[in-house]
């Protein structure tokens, strides 16, 4: 099993920044991708970044020079950067871990951010 908890999120003004953490413990995982997704109020959840266990990172075109994802290894932690807040960048922000070897996923329980001045 795999535990990740989100934190970071809150309240901040237009063209502001935040950095959300995913803190992941548990079983030992080798090969994996780790992603932010993000859900607003009536909308679908949707990818904004990933890094894999070698580094390797994605970014949806919405964020893309905005955001960054990054991690910690001695932390176990991924963070996701977000600068020049925009209003539309409100909702809940969850983390998700991929364990490439079975495909198995693992969720956060999420973290509030909302734009707004």
């Amino acid at each position: 099993q795999v535990q990740l908890v989100e934190s970071g999120g809150g309240l901040v003004q237009p063209g502001g920044s935040l950095r959300l953490s995913c803190a992941a413990s548990g079983r030992i995982v080798l090969r994996y991708v780790m992603g932010w997704y993000r859900q607003a109020p009536g909308k679908q959840r949707e990818l904004l970044a990933a890094i894999t266990s070698s580094g390797n990172t994605n970014y949806t075109e919405a964020v893309k020079g905005r955001f960054t994802i990054s991690k910690d290894n001695a932390k176990n932690t991924v963070y996701l950067q977000m600068n020049s807040l925009k209003p539309e960048d409100t909702a809940d922000y969850y983390c998700n871990l991929e364990i490439i070897s079975t495909g198995y996923n693992y969720w956060g329980q999420g973290t509030q951010v909302t734009v707004s001045s």
